[in-house]
């Protein structure tokens, strides 16, 4: 078997993150291309069955030298649903409601006043008596005599009886005996005798006391995403604060020795530490609050105590770094002092090495990700931010794609699960079209920096032709 593919419908019966589709909104594609691309989009094939996944222990991939400590391969699910099963729920907290933005409701918040208060206008005009202005018209206007006028905040009460109206203005208090407010365009606007153009059925722009919320009504449910309307909500019933769901808090950390500050000098041989700045900048993206702790210190011993305080301090700890093939290096050891931390050959690329562990005294999860910026980045798209997804109680954990036209050949290693760099866009003639960044002549961070999704190609596909479908993840700020 080739592996090889013309085209496919692109549903992965593995990985949860691939079942959620939705139209994204791209930026258009150039003007319609010829050859393959175009004759896809005219006529599509009915989508090809799904090929087996590998759900089991896979046989070593070749070439590929694994040691004692990544001496176990496995699925991307596999080793997603580990990290997703350990990753703890932190316990609700109560917040200031302007704090809450961005988080979920973790009570249900009942409201024990009425919305709105009191029977109000609902726009500018005169209410008034719908038997009154029943049948009035441009040609045949009906003359009522204004008796007053109410404004918002006036809290005196006031009546009317037949053939009389109150100006109003919308929020204002609508007296006794009102049932419609007529808006003040249709009539000529006057203040002692107003005509009347048009009359509205009962009821018109009125608000009844209640019509809202009513006392003892929810206001706010659990599990809601608190957004601008529900603290205008939240306000409106007297909360001044609410249960939360808080932000997980997620430590940054990089290992190797190669790695200066950003604001050092690299010498030959040196790299500056750019994956705690960027993964840091993830997590905040996926909702955390993360803190980037930087590098990590070359000291056995101040190594040690960093590790500790960091899984004293956090819900979760994050390391990038190049860790030895051949046997545990400096920072392996010091892991595996404070827990059981494993590594692993996941079926990905870039960066098959992973690692995961719960360490210290609360058994916190520790994420280890390949150091190489490129494949740092995958890694926390494909394990970290569905993890931080958990912790924040959403629902939807994964990233949702779409299905895009290859807009040129891809090719992807056996055995493996290739996420490509990509830019998608809407195609003219509708669907996505999906291109690798650059031709490889270019820097890794600045072809990454271009792109704004990631190609998803499965472990038994090696070619996707000119044309053929692929899995996109949209890689869309907060999204």
């Amino acid at each position: 078997m080739s592996g090889h593919i013309e085209g496919r419908d692109g549903t992965d019966g593995g990985f949860r993150g691939y079942r959620d589709t939705a139209q994204v909104d791209m930026p258009m594609a150039p003007p319609r291309p010829t050859g393959p691309v175009a004759d896809r989009l005219e006529s599509r094939p009915a989508p090809v069955p799904e090929p087996r996944m590998q759900t089991e222990q896979p046989a070593p991939i070749a070439g590929v030298q694994l040691s004692e400590g990544l001496a176990t391969v496995r699925t991307v699910e596999r080793h997603l649903d580990e990290i997703l099963a350990a990753v703890p729920q932190p316990d609700p907290i109560e917040l200031a409601v302007l704090d809450a933005q961005g988080l979920l409701c973790a009570e249900e918040v009942v409201s024990q006043r009425a919305l709105p208060a009191f029977d109000q206008a609902a726009l500018d005009g005169y209410a008034a008596r719908a038997d009154d202005v029943l049948g009035a018209s441009l040609e045949a206007p009906v003359e009522l005599a204004v008796v007053g006028e109410s404004i918002p905040g006036a809290a005196a009460t006031s009546s009317i009886g037949p053939g009389l109206v109150l100006k109003v203005a919308a929020g204002a208090m609508l007296p006794a005996g009102a049932d419609v407010v007529v808006p003040a365009v249709w009539t000529d606007q006057a203040s002692v005798r107003v005509a009347v153009y048009a009359g509205p059925p009962a009821g018109s722009y009125v608000r009844r006391t209640g019509d809202d919320v009513a006392p003892g009504d929810p206001a706010v449910q659990v599990g809601t995403p608190i957004g601008p309307a529900q603290i205008s909500l939240l306000a409106a019933v007297g909360r001044e604060r609410v249960l939360v769901r808080p932000r997980p808090r997620i430590a940054v950390l990089c290992a190797g020795t190669e790695l200066v500050d950003v604001g050092t000098a690299p010498a030959p041989g040196q790299l500056v530490d750019v994956n705690s700045y960027a993964l840091a900048a993830a997590a905040r993206d996926a909702g955390a609050e993360a803190y980037r702790s930087g590098i990590l210190p070359s000291d056995q011993r101040r190594l040690t105590e960093v590790l500790e305080s960091q899984l004293l301090r956090s819900d979760l700890v994050l390391i990038a770094g190049t860790f030895a093939s051949g046997g545990f290096d400096m920072v392996q050891e010091a892991l595996a002092e404070l827990g059981e931390m494993r590594f692993r050959q996941v079926t990905m690329h870039p960066g098959p090495a992973q690692g995961f562990g719960r360490l210290g005294r609360d058994h916190i999860p520790v994420i280890c990700i390949p150091g190489e910026p490129v494949a740092a980045l995958v890694a926390f798209e494909v394990f970290v931010r569905p993890a931080i997804r958990l912790m924040l109680g959403k629902r939807q954990l994964f990233r949702r794609t779409v299905q895009a036209i290859a807009g040129q050949p891809l090719m992807s290693p056996l055995g493996y699960r290739q996420y490509l760099h990509g830019t998608v866009m809407r195609h003219p003639d509708g669907g996505y079209v999906v291109e690798p960044v650059g031709d490889g002549t270019e820097a890794l961070l600045a072809r990454m920096a271009r792109a704004n999704c990631l190609i998803v190609i499965d472990e038994d596909v090696t070619e996707v032709a000119a044309g053929g479908l692929v899995t996109v993840m949209p890689l869309l700020l907060g999204g």
